[in-house]
């Protein structure tokens, strides 16, 4: 459980930090509502000019200590195996490529509707009539909608490489808890790390 200071000043106790609060600062607490440990608030850019600069590297790897602990807690939290990962991976990017397909659906019937018009227009120069200005005006907002249907694409391509690159890091830091686990356990049994059992 967390406890941060909302917009209204009220202590919040959630089962996570919403992210426009976190650089605010907040508390981690165990399941009795007590406080174990403190992430501190994100200094202001004039803090940290003020700060010297080996007090500023102490802090940035303190900060740095507890976003990886954060992170360990998180993954720890949320996912038993590596199999955990990889499966919310594959919904999240099958998510985004439904939102692609659509996308690029859009684009063709956008596309064709354009040509539609611009073979009505080609009809009418044939026949000597001049351009119906509503056909020119339905090409130009046809072909903006494309281009916004565009950068939707871009974007959503986008969210996928960062989907992908994101839960790929949170696979490589899982299989290094599960090592440090591993490790942890033949200490305990007495065994020196880097040996196998021979069971």
């Amino acid at each position: 459980m967390y406890r941060y200071i909302n917009d209204e000043g009220v202590a919040v106790v959630a089962y996570q930090v919403p992210p426009e609060y976190v650089a605010r600062g907040y508390e981690v607490l165990n399941d009795k509502g007590v406080t174990v440990d403190v992430v501190p608030r994100t200094l202001t850019e004039e803090e940290r000019a003020n700060m010297d600069s080996e007090e500023r590297l102490a802090r940035e790897a303190e900060d740095e200590r507890k976003r990886l602990q954060e992170w360990d807690r998180s993954l720890l939290l949320r996912y038993s195996a590596v199999e955990d990962i990889e499966a919310a991976r594959d919904r999240a990017l099958r998510d985004l490529r439904i939102r692609v397909s659509i996308l690029k659906g859009k684009q063709r019937s956008l596309r064709q509707q354009v040509e539609n018009y611009q073979a009505q227009a080609a009809d009418q120069e044939r026949r000597g009539e001049p351009v119906s200005p509503a056909h020119l005006e339905a090409i130009e907002d046809l072909r903006r909608e494309m281009a916004q249907a565009e950068r939707s694409l871009v974007e959503r391509e986008r969210e996928i490489s960062e989907v992908v690159a994101s839960y790929e890091r949170d696979i490589e830091r899982f299989r290094t808890l599960l090592e440090v686990v591993e490790l942890r356990k033949r200490i305990a049994r007495g065994e020196e790390p880097g040996t196998e059992r021979a069971d």
